[in-house]
């Protein structure tokens, strides 16, 4: 029935691509570059199953190295401390996308990494990751290169007004990426993001009424397993509210679902990858962007699923069976920002949660980071609820988040 929520349970021995499969059985040791909350919350769950952790990173006493067996202090261009750390892990997995793909091909070369480098390389460079998406049969917004402002100049006349200008690598939460709402802006726009040097790309605005996202597992052995679609909300361009179930029909989060696994396997994804989309206002969806690794818009899962996402993907890399995921409450997911921590406590420690309305549970998750700067995620409250327009109203009232 549900051929797209989780093709092909068993795992097939052999290989896939050229690469070994392997199973990793709990007590083996699994190395994570990069220390942040993803690696965090995945040695949490993967202690759970019986795993040992190993953490590269450059901040000392990083959120996952907190919780990990051992942390290696380095740059992540460091080879030396990479090989050291494939020396100590039986597999090597990373936790955000902007990890050194160089490193990244050289552990994969010498140890095992069943995420590879390519899909590193695809999903770091906006423009390669549209191609890539269009190559997997889905829509994308429609886009231009820019490479100079001639370039620019016919973009824009192109695509129309709004638009999005964007750097083709590193952007994130928002940054890396301008609006433009009047031609006169465009010029600007263009300098401020490194116009001449940086790589650009021009996107068309897309008439949307939400966005979503689909998290999907994928095995070695070619095993696929999605999460149902998460409604997200942001605000300057920062996740602020995940909501699950999401507020569209059964056929739209059908579709969704088959779309993020039609694009895990035409990409051989080993492990997770969340796929960002826009539902159009004539119910059509356009693929926004990729992500590699476990995804924000996915904690919702660590408290309201029968499986987490950070579960899912040990079981994906390591080559255990893949859990068909069931939501077994609503929920909304509230992100905690660096400027929400002192609201948050001060809500604790008065005893606030004696007043959350009747059916909402709340879920608390901090990361461990030692400064709590304005933006910087810290944490994420899992509000399990009857109700998520009771939760909703409760998020925009308590004061917290305000």
């Amino acid at each position: 029935m549900e051929n797209h929520y989780l093709q092909q349970l068993q795992p097939k021995p052999g290989k896939e691509d050229g690469r070994a499969v392997k199973r990793i059985v709990p007590g083996s040791t699994i190395g994570i570059l990069g220390g942040g909350q993803l690696g965090r919350m995945i040695a949490l769950a993967g202690r759970n199953m019986g795993y040992r952790f190993a953490v590269l990173d450059p901040t000392p006493d990083s959120p996952c190295g907190q919780v990990a067996d051992r942390q290696i202090t380095a740059n992540y261009a460091d080879e030396a401390s990479a090989r050291q750390l494939a020396a100590m892990s039986d597999v090597i997995t990373y936790e955000f996308e902007n990890v050194n793909a160089g490193v990244a091909a050289v552990l994969e070369r010498e140890s095992y990494v069943p995420q590879g480098s390519e899909l590193l390389r695809t999903t770091q460079h906006r423009l390669r990751e549209k191609q890539a998406i269009e190559a997997a049969g889905a829509t994308v917004a429609p886009y231009r290169q820019v490479r100079d402002m001639t370039d620019m100049r016919e973009a824009v006349a192109e695509l129309g007004l709004p638009c999005v200008l964007k750097t083709a690598t590193g952007g994130y939460d928002g940054k890396g990426q301008r609006v433009i709402r009047k031609a006169a802006e465009a010029a600007d726009a263009y300098t401020s993001l490194g116009g001449g040097s940086a790589e650009l790309i021009l996107e068309g605005f897309v008439d949307f009424s939400m966005e979503i996202s689909v998290v999907a597992a994928r095995s070695p052995d070619g095993s696929v397993a999605t999460f149902p679609p998460a409604e997200n909300v942001h605000v300057g361009g920062i996740l602020h509210t995940s909501i699950v179930p999401a507020r569209i029909d059964p056929q739209t989060a059908d579709r969704a679902r088959k779309l993020a696994a039609d694009i895990a396997e035409h990409l051989k994804v080993a492990g997770l990858i969340a796929v960002e989309m826009f539902v159009g206002k004539d119910g059509s969806i356009y693929v926004n962007e990729l992500a590699p690794r476990p995804h924000n818009s996915g904690h919702y899962t660590m408290d309201a699923c029968n499986v987490s996402q950070f579960e899912q993907h040990i079981r994906a890399i390591c080559g255990l069976p893949l859990t068909e995921a069931r939501v077994l409450t609503p929920v909304v997911m509230a992100n905690v920002l660096g400027q929400h921590v002192d609201p948050l406590l001060r809500w604790l420690r008065s005893g606030g949660e004696r007043e959350l309305p009747e059916g909402v549970t709340a879920k608390l998750h901090l990361y461990g980071k030692a400064e709590a700067k304005p933006g910087r995620k810290m944490g994420h409250v899992n509000l399990l609820t009857d109700d998520v327009e009771k939760a909703l109203r409760w998020v925009e009232s308590c004061g917290i988040w305000t």
